[in-house]
Parts: C-alpha cells; sequence; structure tokens
C-alpha cells in the first residue's frame, strides 16, 4: 500500500504511520504534506479514496474534513471536484434509498462547511429539501403517511448531523439554523408516533396507559438535540480539529453545491383497504428500518456516566458505523470500537449498543455470529473492564426475561451459549441455581436449561456437567446423554421378527445393494407380512441406526437410500410416522432431530405440511411451553421454505437478464450476417456475394448457435417460472397450515371470545394477569383501533418473570409469542398470501389474541 493510502486510513490512530503518536494535528499536517505532493501524480486515486475513506470511516469525518479544507487552500479545483463528485453520490443515494450513505454524507457535507469548503447557505438549502419531502409525506392530504418511515429518515439525518456542524451553522447562520428547528418542531406536530411496542425487545411494564407514548427514537434524538442547543452546541464526543486550523481555513474558496431532490413518495392509492395499506408501511418500514432499538440495561447514571445527552448518541453513531463498515474483519472492528475519538469511558455503551443489535427485531443488520466474534475479541481487548459488564448485562437481561420477546428469548439463549463456549463454558452458575425451585415452564428456568443444552452441542456432555460442578442441582437440566434409541439393538425379545427384518436390511446395506433392490424386497417380503407401518419403522429406524456415526454418514444413506423412504412415506400420514421415528431414534438429542428432519426436507422426503401436522400433535403440544425442541424444527421448516420461493426468485430475476443479454446477442449476430450477405460487388458487370463464403459460413453459425441460446435460456426461464409458481401456491397452503394450526391449538385452550362474555374462567394463581381468561370487550377493542392504549389483558409477552403465572398462561404466552415471531421473521413471504390468511384462518370468528400477534408481526393495524 502505497504511503498516502496508509496515511488516509490511519488518520487519527496510535499507528506506526505516525510514529504512535495520538495529536490529530500533527496527523493532518502529515496527511496533508504528503497528499499535496501526490496530487500531480495521483489526483483521481487520491479523490476516490479519500471520499471512500470518509464514507468507510466516518467516526474520523472531522479530520478528513479538515483535510480537504486544508487542500482547499492550495488546490481549489482537486477541492471543487470533490464537491462535485459529493453532490452526485449523495444524489444517487437518496434516488436508491441508501441510508447509511445518505446519513454519513450528509455529516461530510456539515463538516465540509466548517472547514470553509461549503458556504452555510448551501447546508441549509440541503437541510430545507430534506425537511420539505419529510413534511409533505406526512401530510394527509398531499402526501403518503404510510411512508412515514422515509420521512423520520429524512428528520433523523437532519438532526444526527447537527452535532458535527450545529455550533458552526448557529454561529454563522443563526437566522436559517432557527427556521429549520422550527420546521422539526412542526413536523413532530403532525407525524404520527412511531413506537412500536410489539418489536420492543420487552413487554410493555404494567400496560400503564403511559407506556404506550414512551419517546420512540427520533423523539429522543430530538430532545437530545434541543438540549445541545440549549448548552450552546458543545459536544465532548466530536472532534473539532479545524479550530486549530481556524485561521488558515478561513482563507479558502468556498464552493457551491448543486441543487439536490427527494425522490417522489409512492403515490396513495385512491381506496385504501387494510391490506394496501399495511403493505404499504411494511414497505417504507422495510426500506427505511430503523437503526437502533435502544435497550436500557443499565441505570442511566452507569451508562451515561460523564455524559451529555447528546454524547450517548454520538458514540452509538461511531459504535454502529464501525459494525457497518468493519463487518467480516472482527478484529478490525473490535480494535476501532476500544479506539473511538472520544474523552470518556464508554464499555457500558458498547454493550448496550451491541445487545441491542442482537436484539433488534425483526431482524438484526447482520447475522448474530458476527456480534457475537466482536464481543468475544472485545473481552480479549479489554480484559480488565469489558467482561465484567457483559456479565452484568447477561445478569440483567435474565432477570427481565420473562418479559423478552420470544424471538429475542432464542437470540439471547443462542448467542449466551456461544460466548460461553469460547471462554471455557465458565459462568458463576450458582447465582442461577433458584431456577429449580421454580416451575418447569418458567422463563428463568427454561433460559437456563436451553442454554445448557446448545452448550452440550457446542461441546460435550462430561465438560458441561463440569462447568456447573458449582451448581451440582443443575445438572437436572442438562439434556441427556446423546445417543440413539435403536429399537432393534437386539435387548427387544418381543421384537424378534422385526429385529430380524432390521438385520436382513442391514446386511443388504453392507452388501451394496441398491435402492431399487430394497424397494422390492421390502414390497415383496416387509409389507405384505407386518404392514406398511412397521415397514416404515424398520426401515428407518436402520437406515437411522447405520447413518449414526456422523453427520457424513447421515448424509451418504439419505442420498444412497433416498428412494427408498420416499416410497414407503408416499403421503402425508406415512411421513408424519416417519417423523415420529425420527424423533423416537433420536429422543436423546434434540440437535440430531433438528437435522435428519431438516435434511429428509431437503431432500424432498418429508413435505413442510407434515412438519406443521407433527409439531402442532398433542405430544410437542406439552412441551411448547418448556423446550425450544419442536419449535427449532419448526422454524427449520419455515425457513427452508421461504429459502425455495427466494432462491426461485432471485434465479428468475437473473435468468431475465441474461434473455435480455442473449436476445441483444442474437439480434446483433443476425444484423451481422444480413449485412455480410446483403453486401454485393460487380465482377465482370455482375453483382457477385462481396464477402467470401468462409465467413459467411462462420457468421451463419455465429447466428445460430446465439438464436439457440435465447431458446435454451428462455426455456429455462420459463421453467424456473414454472416451479416457481408451484412454489407460490405450496407457500400458501403452507402459510394456510401454519396459521390454521395456531388457530386450533390455541381455540382448545383458550376461552372462545365474545364481546358479551362476563363470566369467563379465571387464572387459578393471578386474575389480574389471566390473558387466557379475560377477554377485551368490544369497546376495548375499538378504542385500540383508534390508537388508544390496548387493554392489559392483550398483553402477547406477559409481565414479571413469569414465575407467579399459571402453567396455561404460560403456554399461552409461548404459543402466541411464537405466532408472532415466525410472522415478523418472514413477513416478506407471507404478505403475498394475506388476503388468503384473511379469508381462511384471520377470519371473524377467530380469537382476537392470535390475529393481533399476526398483525403485530406484520406491523399491520390490528382491526
Amino acid at each position: 500500500m502505497s504511503s498516502w493510502r496508509g496515511l488516509l486510513i490511519r488518520i487519527g490512530d496510535k499507528s506506526p504511520e505516525y510514529h504512535g503518536s495520538p495529536d490529530f494535528e500533527e496527523h493532518i499536517e502529515t496527511c496533508y504534506t504528503v497528499l499535496s505532493q501526490e496530487l500531480e501524480h495521483s489526483e483521481d486515486d487520491i479523490l476516490s479514496f479519500l471520499l471512500q475513506c470518509a464514507e468507510q470511516l466516518p467516526h474520523k469525518i472531522p479530520l478528513y474534513g479538515t483535510l480537504v479544507g486544508l487542500l482547499n487552500l492550495e488546490n481549489e479545483e482537486f477541492v471543487e471536484k470533490v464537491v462535485q463528485q459529493l453532490q452526485g453520490n449523495f444524489q444517487e443515494a437518496l434516488d436508491v434509498g441508501d441510508c447509511n450513505k445518505v446519513r454519513i454524507l450528509m455529516r461530510f457535507l456539515i463538516v465540509l462547511m466548517c472547514n470553509s469548503v461549503l458556504q452555510p447557505g448551501a447546508v441549509v438549502e440541503i437541510l430545507d429539501t430534506l425537511l420539505s419531502s419529510a413534511a409533505t409525506t406526512v401530510d394527509e392530504e398531499k402526501g403518503n403517511p404510510y411512508w412515514q418511515a422515509r420521512a423520520d429518515f429524512y428528520i433523523m439525518c437532519i438532526l444526527s448531523c447537527l452535532p458535527w456542524g450545529g455550533a458552526e451553522l448557529a454561529e454563522q447562520a443563526p437566522e436559517e439554523i432557527e427556521r429549520v428547528m422550527a420546521g422539526i418542531q412542526s413536523y413532530f406536530n403532525i407525524r404520527r408516533h412511531a413506537y412500536d411496542a410489539e418489536f420492543s425487545a420487552f413487554s410493555l411494564n404494567d400496560g400503564n396507559a403511559a407506556d404506550f407514548h414512551e419517546k420512540d427514537f427520533l423523539e429522543d434524538l430530538w430532545d437530545r438535540i434541543q438540549s445541545l442547543s440549549n448548552n450552546g452546541w458543545k459536544v465532548d464526543s466530536v472532534p473539532r480539529p479545524h479550530l486549530s486550523f481556524e485561521a488558515r481555513l478561513v482563507a479558502g474558496k468556498s464552493h457551491d453545491f448543486g441543487p439536490i431532490s427527494c425522490p417522489e413518495q409512492p403515490v396513495l392509492p385512491p381506496s385504501l383497504s387494510g391490506v394496501t395499506s399495511g403493505k404499504q408501511k411494511y414497505e417504507a418500514e422495510m426500506n427505511y428500518p430503523r437503526r437502533l432499538g435502544r435497550l436500557n440495561i443499565f441505570p442511566a447514571s452507569k451508562a451515561e456516566e460523564n455524559m451529555q445527552p447528546i454524547d450517548r448518541f454520538v458514540v452509538e453513531e461511531y459504535l454502529l458505523d464501525v459494525l457497518l463498515f468493519f463487518n467480516g474483519c472482527r478484529k478490525e472492528c473490535a480494535a476501532y470500537m476500544v479506539g473511538l475519538p472520544v474523552p470518556f469511558r464508554y464499555e457500558y455503551v458498547i454493550a448496550e449498543a451491541l445487545f441491542s443489535q442482537i436484539l433488534l427485531l425483526p431482524h438484526p443488520p447482520f447475522r448474530p455470529m458476527y456480534y457475537t466474534l466482536v464481543i468475544i475479541d472485545l473481552c480479549k481487548a479489554l480484559p480488565g473492564a469489558f467482561p465484567a459488564v457483559v456479565a452484568g448485562a447477561v445478569r440483567s437481561l435474565f432477570e427481565k426475561i420473562g418479559d423478552m420477546d420470544m424471538e429475542c428469548r432464542n437470540r439471547l439463549i443462542l448467542w449466551f451459549s456461544h460466548h460461553l463456549s469460547n471462554f471455557q463454558c465458565i459462568w458463576p452458575w450458582e447465582e442461577w441455581s433458584h431456577v429449580l425451585e421454580l416451575p418447569k415452564w418458567a422463563p428463568q428456568r427454561v433460559f437456563v436449561q436451553e442454554v445448557l443444552e446448545r452448550e452440550v452441542r457446542l461441546s460435550y456432555w462430561d465438560k458441561i456437567k463440569q462447568s456447573i460442578e458449582n451448581a451440582p442441582g443443575l445438572e437436572e437440566l442438562l439434556p441427556p446423554v446423546g445417543g440413539p434409541l435403536f429399537k432393534y439393538s437386539g435387548d427387544d425379545k418381543e421384537s424378534t421378527a422385526e429385529l430380524a427384518l432390521s438385520a436382513e436390511l442391514k446386511s443388504m446395506v453392507k452388501g451394496r445393494k441398491t435402492a431399487r433392490e430394497l424397494i422390492s424386497w421390502i414390497e415383496e417380503h416387509v409389507i405384505p407380512t407386518c404392514g406398511p407401518k412397521v415397514a416404515i419403522e424398520v426401515v428407518v429406524q436402520t437406515l437411522l441406526d447405520i447413518g449414526a456415526k456422523s453427520f457424513t454418514h447421515l448424509i451418504t444413506v439419505l442420498e444412497r437410500y433416498g428412494q427408498v423412504i420416499a416410497r414407503l412415506a408416499a403421503d402425508q400420514d406415512q411421513q408424519i410416522l416417519l417423523i415420529e421415528e425420527i424423533s423416537a431414534f433420536w429422543k436423546n438429542s434434540a440437535q440430531m432431530t433438528s437435522i435428519t428432519i431438516d435434511r429428509m426436507m431437503g431432500y424432498r422426503l418429508l413435505s413442510n405440511l407434515a412438519i406443521v401436522t407433527w409439531v402442532f400433535s398433542p405430544a410437542n403440544i406439552q412441551q411448547f411451553h418448556t423446550s425450544d425442541r419442536p419449535w427449532e424444527i419448526l422454524r427449520n421448516a419455515i425457513s427452508k421454505t421461504c429459502n425455495r420461493i427466494s432462491d426461485l426468485r432471485k434465479e428468475i430475476a437473473v435468468l431475465e437478464k441474461s434473455v435480455l443479454s442473449t436476445k441483444d446477442a442474437a439480434s446483433k449476430a443476425v444484423g451481422e450476417l444480413e449485412s455480410a450477405e446483403s453486401r454485393l460487388e460487380v465482377v465482370n458487370g455482375e453483382p457477385v456475394q462481396a464477402e467470401t463464403p468462409g465467413r459467411l459460413k462462420r457468421l451463419k453459425l455465429y447466428a445460430d448457435k446465439a438464436k439457440e441460446e435465447e431458446v435454451a435460456v428462455q426455456e429455462s426461464l420459463e421453467a424456473k417460472q414454472a416451479l416457481f409458481a408451484r412454489a407460490y401456491l405450496e407457500n400458501e397452503a403452507f402459510f394456510i397450515e401454519l396459521y390454521r394450526s395456531f388457530h386450533d391449538v390455541l381455540v382448545k385452550r383458550m376461552p372462545k371470545f365474545s364481546g358479551d362474555d362476563q363470566d369467563l374462567p379465571k387464572n387459578e394463581n393471578d386474575d389480574a394477569m389471566a390473558v387466557d381468561s379475560e377477554e377485551p370487550s368490544a369497546v376495548d377493542a375499538n378504542n385500540h383501533q383508534k390508537g388508544q392504549p390496548r387493554p392489559r389483558n392483550l398483553n402477547l409477552n406477559g409481565i414479571s418473570n413469569g414465575y407467579d403465572v399459571g402453567e396455561a398462561e404460560q403456554w399461552q404466552r409461548c404459543v402466541l409469542g411464537y405466532a408472532k415471531s415466525f410472522t415478523m421473521q418472514y413477513a416478506e413471504e407471507i404478505w403475498p398470501h394475506i388476503e388468503k390468511l384473511d379469508s381462511n384462518v384471520l377470519v371473524e370468528d377467530a380469537h382476537p389474541l392470535l390475529v393481533e400477534a399476526v398483525y403485530a408481526g406484520l406491523r399491520r393495524q390490528y382491526r
């Protein structure tokens, strides 16, 4: 890497490029000197790399802004190109809805203003444009309020850049900034409060009406900016290196920044149904997602010690930017996170930001594994501070686990088990040994049980048993010692016939008999004497026993003899028997049960409908609130179902592009052939072909080949479209069956809803918490539709920690929580089928709690 590139990247760091010096002023001077010398030879490279650094290291933007300001003193033409390129990048980012790029470039622009590269009026004009678009969007008459997410994003961009340049704007354009602030206040007066209780990691406390008016993220940011304004725009967490060069920078030329325009909002349909408006709102929120769902894990006095309100926001911006641009570079990410340019300690903010990302609904921005690895590296980078902070966060979340959303609870279990496996499974389990005194359905007990089960998967049983030696009672919560339970091991004297058949089958497999030969033997010798049910038991148990040694053995058996299983389990009832045999064989291993069923679904040996039916069978229903085992299997089935159609959609998009390119190629080849054939020359007074026969032959060959390729690609596209149409109908049937199953099991355990019901049964433990007993009245439902607080007994997640909740109520909370979780995770694939769901499952007499859970997952207005 050339020296100037290294200097640009490492500016502000204690790095060898700067001899380990932390002095920002010295760094800027050094980098400026080198760049000034290199501009003559590498102007284009420096321009593109400088902008790339500003976008991908945004916590260093004040340094890059000052560097550009100094370059502006000697090379105005270069800086003018920088401004022009910024204008083009900013407009493009607005047009395509690149939220991160818009936000970061907005910060860079206001920093350039601080360094006399841009006029304050140019920045104010940009702010006005964003503000005007936002205000128009939320206007009931002129705009499209369902796209408020985009309007909120524009306001957030305005507010989020002010800590980096609000002081200069207030000094150089006081009237304009006051007008912008007044416009933002007006926007808040007309926008709808966007606090989404259903997409919070925790349920509302006590169901108080006040909780429904808790500040959303944008309102909280507005309060922090107002506090900053009242404090004279002083921000400790934002470096201001331009002040050291102010006497020189004022001599620089301020460049023009071309006008920008915000894209038009989607047209509001003339007649809006609940489905249409819901789809528009969902699309807007997916295109302009919230960036952070802040979790207040620690007391404010500890998390924000020595900070102003705005410093918390700025540090979070730094952290999220580092996570964004160093995704895939975990060690660099951790290194930058612990070296932010702030003058105070912020370990608690790091922890809260990371856990807020892990538990962000509906999806975290990156794979959970990324956050796990970053936390591990942070614990190694700050061994004296961060491990204790992480442990404190875990303890705090554990205390609130009963109030946690089911999806968040599952993510926390997966993260914590993986985290412990990287630190020798060490944890003071004696602190949690009290969970043994709780009912088996208590959330804290289930949490410990599931963490231990996941740890066993990542390690081995004896190791995990040893890790809980300080709390030996917790051995009760460990899963059984893993291992298959083969029916025909020879110990059961009553199953002599089946044992013989199993031994014969095993001998045939070892003898490398083909699948066709096995099928013939089964149809001729097994089914006639024992029946199809016993045939399934013998074949499945025996093949699973052969494949039980490892995952590779299992895959080999399924690939070689999958046809045998497919012939035996041709319909849904037989597939359910197949799943039961898998579950019985791997009774002691939830992991292998899940893997085997998932692989069989992948090989089309099991249908997703059969899996849904089995998951909602009576035996599994009884453990819905005490184990993740059935939910994991169902989660995998939904994921694989949605991935199939998602993959087809991507393949079709690629083929559509290929069709266009092959059409162009064929048209070009045919054109060249026709042109060559029409080219004549006169020989002896007669017109003859100008091209040689060899060239004409080659051109004809090229044209024929191009046409064949066009036809082949078109046929491939049509085949994929046919598969997509079939998959679409299969998905529709699957989701209808899934939600009908949720509905059926809930209805059996929940009293039928009626607005006139007055004497519904009470919960045996706590009348005030009888979610499965007291139903909302018609008045309550109407109030909720009008935006008033939802009644307490419609709280999906419940209150307290679940310890004083009866088993029936806890079961209900878990089922409703998973219904909401699955809907939320796969909303993109569910929305196309919403009309069918409305007419088949979410009908008028459907229980309101189930309907609300599904609506909450879709971000749809509850009727």
